[in-house]
């Protein structure tokens, strides 16, 4: 009996030969382009549903954007039915990207990412936040209810993005959940600066970090076992728009999302962002909780070959979020008339940064067209993009997005530096349109 395995594994295995499989690829070894014969090029259009335009130009060893939709999960109480569940223990859901659309991202879209189990009981009147470690004098304890009547609340919104979305796309692949492009958000969240916190408490000028702890549950509920206690240097929790919240959007946090108080660091993996927040550390040392250490949320201090071990002490701590931008409308597949022009919408962030040009590419990235851009509604807060395509005859396309920061820097056209725990892919994303 032959044994049957799936297109992505297939091109994860191989996909310069999955190319010459599926399509008849013959790849140039001195491009990464590839030539298609008259039988691939039919072939490729048939399961697409029209003639691929701009066919010359594909990147060999792509998978058709039109191949890449993934199966639906089942819905959890309070989230959106169509959001995709990669994992129920610990939950972690992705939100599929046509959702996004929305510009302050709603409760019931928010991706999940949790390291543990959710408590199960949670007493709002009870629930108090204590500040210790080293650079605290004594110990501060503050209760919920005197957090949100005797601090000055703030409002920002502000980018969500798991460290490893779009981990699906590495190849070799690395383990972990397999994120597409959906494990971010925006949301409008209110709390307390932290920075007023840490100034309540008295600071000591000797501060270098704050680690976090929550209320979650080991996965062998394991009461005595800390599931996840990150943080960030003690400049990025000064910031105005570090924030502990008590509320997303105006109303209380989902309770996969953090009920009733949780750490909100936009720009940097959601990681930091600690959820059902009990504790802040304020360390004189760089914070060594769970999943601090290497190579947890890490990545190579230096470039490395795909599938290359890396030494401990050769990984270095992710920070700010690499530029990355979703095409939130319309969803991928969509079929429109030949006379119509499209209206492409979506998204942009850039980490610490700002977003400053958004281009799309109807032609797999050979040429690359304007689009318009708006500023962010505060920092940190992802940008609205909007652009107009015409499509020149009918068949099957892509359509690929590219932010550029304020540094220079662009999305690159393909997934960039491999690193073993598949962390930061900021490639283009790109959807499939079909013209009629």
């Amino acid at each position: 009996m032959k044994k049957k395995i799936g297109i992505h594994q297939l091109y994860s295995e191989d996909p310069v030969k999955a190319d010459e499989l599926v399509w008849g690829r013959q790849s140039d070894p001195d491009s990464r382009r590839g030539f298609l014969k008259k039988s691939g090029l039919a072939a490729m259009g048939m399961v697409l549903g029209g003639t691929v335009v701009f066919a010359e130009n594909m990147p060999a060893g792509l998978i058709p954007a039109g191949l890449l939709d993934l199966a639906q999960g089942s819905p959890i109480p309070g989230k959106h039915p169509d959001l995709i569940v990669l994992n129920d223990k610990p939950w972690n859901i992705e939100t599929p990207a046509h959702l996004l659309d929305d510009e302050v991202t709603p409760a019931d879209k928010l991706f999940v990412r949790n390291n543990g189990l959710a408590p199960e009981k949670i007493d709002v009147a009870a629930w108090t936040l204590t500040l210790d470690g080293e650079s605290i004098p004594e110990p501060v304890v503050i209760t919920l209810a005197d957090l949100k009547s005797k601090f000055k609340h703030y409002t920002y919104r502000l980018t969500l993005e798991c460290g490893g979305n779009s981990r699906a796309e590495f190849n070799p692949p690395a383990k972990g959940n397999q994120w597409a492009n959906g494990a971010v958000g925006c949301s409008e969240w209110t709390g307390v600066r932290l920075r007023d916190l840490l100034e309540y408490a008295k600071v000591k000028k000797d501060a270098v970090y704050v680690g976090y702890y929550g209320k979650d549950k080991h996965l062998n509920n394991d009461p005595n076992k800390v599931v996840i206690s990150r943080g960030v240097p003690i400049a990025k929790a000064m910031e105005d728009e570090s924030l502990i919240a008590f509320a997303m959007n105006g109303k209380d946090i989902p309770l996969m999302n953090g009920h009733p108080l949780r750490m909100i660091i936009g720009g940097w993996p959601a990681s930091v962002s600690g959820k059902w927040l009990t504790r802040l550390s304020v360390r004189n040392i760089v914070h060594d909780g769970p999943k601090m250490e290497s190579p947890s949320y890490r990545v190579p201090c230096k470039p490395v070959a795909p599938g290359e071990t890396v030494k401990d002490e050769d990984m270095c701590i992710i920070e700010s979020m690499p530029v990355k931008s979703l095409i939130t409308y319309p969803k991928s597949g969509a079929m429109i008339t030949s006379d119509k022009v499209l209206k492409l919408r979506g998204h942009a962030w850039a980490g610490d940064k700002e977003v400053v040009d958004m281009h799309v590419s109807i032609d797999f990235g050979a040429t690359w067209q304007k689009c318009v851009l708006k500023a962010p509604h505060n920092r940190l807060a992802w940008q609205r993009w909007t652009a107009d395509v015409k499509f020149p005859q009918k068949g099957y396309y892509e359509v690929w997005a590219k932010a550029t920061d304020s540094e220079g820097i662009s999305q690159p056209m393909v997934v960039p530096g491999w690193n073993p725990k598949g962390y930061l892919n900021n490639a283009t994303h790109r959807i499939a349109i079909k013209v009629q």
